[in-house]
């Protein structure tokens, strides 16, 4: 689908253009992030080091940071807690890539591949737990209970997600109750907080926790998108993952109501028995029926309701990177 007019004032996003406006501030979380994974146990240090030096586009903490310079606020409590979110969103990476059995995730191998399941999810039970000591720290009980409530609700998708997997009878509503829990939380959380630090009023909070909820949908999404158009090289990670832990996303509960009867039957068959044997053939299903391009028509239509959230916002360069994020997370290819 085309790009709406709204992006057009928006030319060519990267991420290094985005970042550029809180370029010393994520340094600075970088270094809070080194100091906190510390610990005298080596295996901790090693695994947690490992996932947290393997890239990743830290997008979550950079929308704390984002949310709370659009509000005005002066001031470091904002570092901590970009660095408490991407603790939270590494663990649940460490858990997810056990509960997936995944070998690759961001060009990289697998923590769980490098060291095993067993020290995967240890080291993320201790990333979930110093996360928590870091924000008893800051004192705040707002702060707290956004995070607490977030982390339970992502455990909660995680769940809802295992038990949609091989069940072909999930439909669209289902599926995006799975993202807006395990996903788009998260999200929803670090512009929350952002707000919260920045001592917003209720609308604003409220309007920039909406934005994050929708940006954190579109960019699922486009993810969903990418494991049946995404190139391995770009995505970090084996195309078809997806299909073959028979995860039914959108582009495939797309065809099953809208291809033809051959098509349903090919994409039914897949999700319930998982495997690659049959990808080429939902492949090409999913290509000739229209269903990327209707996931990306829902990602884009998020992306746009993000940016009515923040319209309320007073205007700087805070705002604008926030707007542009939402074009990012529809037109990457990563």
């Amino acid at each position: 689908p085309k790009i709406p007019r709204l992006f057009k004032e928006f030319p060519d996003v990267t991420l290094e253009h985005l970042y550029a406006l809180i370029g010393p501030d994520m340094k600075a979380v970088d270094a809070v992030i080194r100091d906190r994974l510390h610990s005298d146990v080596v295996l901790v240090r090693q695994v947690a080091e490992y996932i947290i030096g393997s890239g990743g586009k830290r997008m979550r903490p950079a929308l704390v940071l984002l949310a709370a310079g659009a509000l005005g606020y002066q001031g470091f409590r904002h570092q901590e807690m970009a660095a408490v979110v991407e603790f939270i969103h590494t663990a649940t990476l460490l858990h997810d890539d056990v509960v997936d059995e995944s070998a690759l995730r961001r060009g990289h191998d697998t923590a769980n591949a490098m060291f095993g399941n067993a020290a995967s999810v240890l080291v993320g039970d201790f990333l979930y737990s110093r996360a928590f000591q870091m924000m008893v720290m800051v004192n705040d009980m707002r702060v707290m209970q956004v995070l607490s409530n977030a982390t339970n609700v992502i455990a909660e998708g995680e769940v809802l997600q295992l038990m949609n997997c091989h069940d072909a009878d999930v439909d669209e509503a289902r599926y995006m109750q799975v993202i807006h829990y395990k996903t788009a939380k998260l999200f929803e959380a670090a512009t929350q907080l952002g707000a919260i630090l920045g001592q917003a009023t209720p609308e604003i909070e409220i309007a920039l926790a909406s934005y994050g909820m929708h940006l954190g949908t579109a960019f699922q999404l486009i993810d969903d998108v990418l494991d049946y158009s995404g190139q391995e090289a770009d995505t970090g990670k084996h195309i078809g993952d997806d299909l073959a832990e028979g995860k039914p996303t959108l582009p495939l509960i797309y065809v099953m109501q809208h291809g033809s009867a051959e098509q349903a039957a090919c994409v039914r068959k897949a999700i319930e028995e998982g495997g690659r044997d049959d990808f080429q053939a939902v492949l090409d299903a999913i290509r000739n029926s229209g269903a990327l391009d209707y996931a990306r028509e829902r990602a884009t239509h998020e992306a746009e309701l993000a940016r009515a959230s923040i319209q309320c916002l007073g205007d700087s360069n805070y705002k604008k990177a926030l707007l542009q994020l939402t074009l990012f997370a529809v037109e990457r290819n990563h």
